[in-house]
């Protein structure tokens, strides 16, 4: 089994590489290493993974076609975990470009990689992003999904779409992952556990949405490790492999109510702003992953003060990262 891991110094790339490499898997990573968020958290990631026996790493740009298609070319990869690309609600909105290059050309050009490359089964991130204002809860896999509210949501819908025609045209293997709220031990830093745990233990103000009326299903990076390894594991020998799955909690925790069961576990009081809801942000997120459950056995194991916990210890042991 040989991988290519893109975004294999993010936040779920890195988990990743970690599931496989104990599996004896042979991995290729790729990052662009980006300042999006701090690139020393993702240097230390990839300090992390150094030792691993199988793992290579290779600092490459999802947008550059040149590199990507000479990488498929060479290295003849009988799988593909597409976890690259730019994340972000808010960012999208001021800086539409980077969402165009990374998410819509860099996909494309892992598409191109897989049809010309042997045909790898693709394992790729959406995100629960696409059900946008949905009013339908929870979200489920058989809903429209077509209206989107940021930029972010709509290059990821397009990436679906994208991975059907592929599919279709070329009968690659393409399984696309709507993941939910990931939170945990190397989590990103402007995510809301992340950030909100160190600013409540630091004593700082945190600012919070829609005076917190919010729901987020949180979940923690183990369960979706275990979720992403056993659909990456799965063959599909269908005319046309394409399948797109919800993968989250599937218990919504209300924003305030998250707040309260960090100061439990930090011992801090939380200093909040209250702010009124932000442009293309929405107010709730809920799977069913039903689906996910049938087909592969799914069922999400750590409730959120265990998680928490767990965060807690590594930002005390790593929070200068």
């Amino acid at each position: 089994m040989k991988i290519l891991i893109t975004g294999a110094a993010g936040f779920i790339g890195h988990k990743m590489v970690k599931v496989l490499a104990a599996e004896g898997a042979e991995i290729i990573g790729i990052d662009n290493i980006n300042d999006y968020y701090s690139p020393a958290l993702k240097e230390a990631r990839l300090r992390d993974l150094a030792p691993l026996p199988r793992f290579r790493f290779v600092k490459m740009d999802l947008a550059d076609r040149e590199a990507i298609a000479r990488l498929f070319a060479e290295e003849h990869f009988t799988h593909v975990l597409n976890l690259g690309g730019q994340a972000g609600v808010r960012y999208s909105i001021e800086n539409p470009y980077t969402y165009i290059d990374s998410n819509i050309v860099g996909f494309l050009n892992i598409l191109e990689g897989c049809r010309h490359g042997g045909r790898p089964r693709l394992v790729y991130a959406s995100s629960s992003s696409v059900y946008g204002m949905d009013p339908h809860v929870p979200f489920s896999e058989s809903d429209l999904a077509d209206a989107p509210v940021c930029l972010y949501a709509a290059t990821k819908k397009s990436s679906e779409e994208m991975a059907y025609a592929y599919s279709k045209l070329f009968g690659i293997q393409t399984v696309g992952l709507r993941f939910f709220t990931v939170y945990g031990p190397w989590g990103r830093p402007d995510m809301a556990p992340m950030k909100f745990m160190k600013a409540i233990m630091e004593g700082r103000t945190i600012d919070v949405y829609n005076n917190g009326d919010m729901l987020r299903d949180f979940t923690y990076i183990d369960d979706i490790a275990e979720g992403v390894r056993r659909v990456l594991h799965a063959t599909d020998d269908r005319a046309v492999p394409y399948k797109i799955y919800n993968i989250g909690d599937s218990e919504p925790v209300r924003l305030l109510d998250f707040i309260r069961a960090i100061e439990d576990v930090t011992g801090c009081k939380a200093r909040m702003r209250m702010l009124p809801m932000q442009a293309g942000d929405v107010v709730r997120t809920y799977a069913d992953t039903s689906l996910l459950e049938h087909d592969f056995g799914y069922k999400p194991s750590t409730p959120i003060r265990e998680g928490l916990e767990r965060l807690y210890e590594w930002i005390r042991g790593y929070g200068a990262i």
